[in-house]
């Protein structure tokens, strides 16, 4: 197991200053700086973690302020609040310990000209010992085996429609609408190849959640170097429609117990992320026909839920070469039940009735944890200590519970977000796990 911790604690100042730094607001007068006393964010069981924290105003360091903070374990209640003075334009806050592996936030804000700013900042006690409160299904595999064989039964029938406004002098684009689960089930997706003729690897690129439209502009650069890829659309919607229809979509099917992260959770047959598992699967028939692929990589590369539909794919598919996830939704979603963070969508916080005996079976044969305990190809992961949308309890116990070949980036400072360095460390990752 190879961990590369990229330790951003001791230049917090730098990377803060840094334009599109996305912990916080975007152009704020006001700049947090926070320094845990271990330069990794990491702590023994029963170790007492401090940190320390100023404050700067258009880029002049803040003295005799008083700062507010609450700690408590990440996603949960406080349990700890107080006040601290920032004294020769320092103050140490003590975030205590934590007696169980897991993760404490300290949560800050100040006043400043009647107005408020906040921060947050977590650390990790042994992370790499959590394990899922998820449990794994006795017929887990026989389900998916069903399944996937129901959907094998629906012909694949695809439209394919070049697309210029995403093409260049290096790449062709086309949208692509596919046939997947069942007859009059559709998902589209765009693919970008090589102009240049030849045989590349294969990349598949499930999305992020909600019901957005899609731009492959950001990720041309697969393209360009020299693979084949595929962003994929999940829910049968034209992804180039204007994005005020997709706001009016979204608002009819993409929030609270409307949404489709809960719909049909009630039975594991009627729920709607099998249909989106078994399109990420038809995805791979089509693009393991494509006659540009070069027979041997066919790699899954996402994040957030697209990390979780990676994983997932990477656990369903024995086709597949390489799997990289950046932190992975839909992982240990039941871990409240445990008394700490669980997984995005965040169930039992976000939403209303979703803590009964039904829905809680059906999230046993859809959460990440369980997909990733089979997969044995090559991982890399990469995900932040700050992020409260998937936090990093559950990327660690995605990470831990992988037994095969793996590889994690760790940025502590990171919230629900990675950088442009990391997403081409991504692609270099790949290349290196070639066949």
């Amino acid at each position: 197991m190879i961990i590369k911790k990229l330790l951003l604690a001791l230049c917090s100042l730098l990377a803060f200053i840094t334009p599109h730094a996305q912990n916080y607001p975007y152009q704020s007068d006001v700049l947090w700086v926070t320094a845990p006393d271990h330069p990794n964010w990491l702590y023994q069981l029963n170790e007492e973690a401090k940190i320390t924290v100023s404050l700067f105003e258009y880029g002049i360091l803040q003295d005799n302020l008083e700062i507010y903070y609450s700690i408590g374990p990440e996603m949960m209640p406080s349990e700890k609040t107080g006040t601290a003075m920032l004294k020769n334009s320092q103050a140490v806050i003590s975030i205590g310990t934590m007696s169980q592996p897991g993760f404490k936030d300290c949560q800050l804000k100040v006043s400043l000209n009647e107005k408020e700013y906040k921060h947050h900042i977590k650390v990790g006690f042994e992370p790499e010992k959590l394990t899922p409160y998820t449990e794994f299904p006795n017929d887990f595999v026989s389900f998916w085996k069903k399944a996937k064989a129901d959907a094998d039964e629906c012909p694949m029938k695809l439209e394919k429609t070049f697309a210029p406004e995403y093409s260049n002098d290096l790449v062709d684009c086309y949208l692509v609408k596919l046939q997947a689960y069942k007859k009059g089930s559709y998902v589209y997706g765009y693919l970008t190849l090589p102009k240049k003729g030849g045989k590349y690897p294969v990349v598949f690129s499930p999305p992020g959640a909600g019901i957005k439209p899609m731009n492959p502009l950001k990720d041309l650069f697969y393209a360009e170097s020299g693979f084949i890829r595929f962003d994929m659309e999940i829910h049968g919607i034209r992804p180039n429609l204007d994005a005020e229809t997709y706001k009016e979509v979204s608002q009819a099917f993409g929030n609270g117990n409307n949404s489709y992260l809960v719909n049909g959770l009630e039975n594991r047959d009627s729920y709607y992320m099998k249909k989106v598992y078994l399109a990420c699967l038809r995805a791979l028939d089509y693009l393991t026909t494509l006659p540009e692929w070069d027979g041997k990589n066919l790699i899954v590369q996402g994040g957030s839920q697209g990390g979780a539909l990676a994983l997932v794919t990477a656990g369903l598919d024995e086709r597949v070469t390489a799997c990289a996830a950046n932190h992975p939704a839909l992982s240990d979603m039941a871990g409240y039940k445990a008394g700490r963070a669980g997984g995005y969508p965040h169930l039992f916080t976000n939403y209303e009735g979703m803590d009964t005996p039904e829905k809680l079976k059906t999230l046993e044969y859809y959460d990440v944890v369980n997909f990733a305990k089979r997969i044995n190809v090559p991982v890399f992961m990469t995900w932040g200590y700050n992020d409260n949308v998937c936090p990093p309890t559950t990327s660690y116990i995605v990470y831990n519970i992988l037994n095969c070949e793996k590889e994690a980036l760790i940025t502590p400072v990171n919230e629900h977000w990675i950088s442009l360095t990391a997403r081409h460390q991504i692609l270099d990752w790949i290349k290196q796990n070639l066949r």
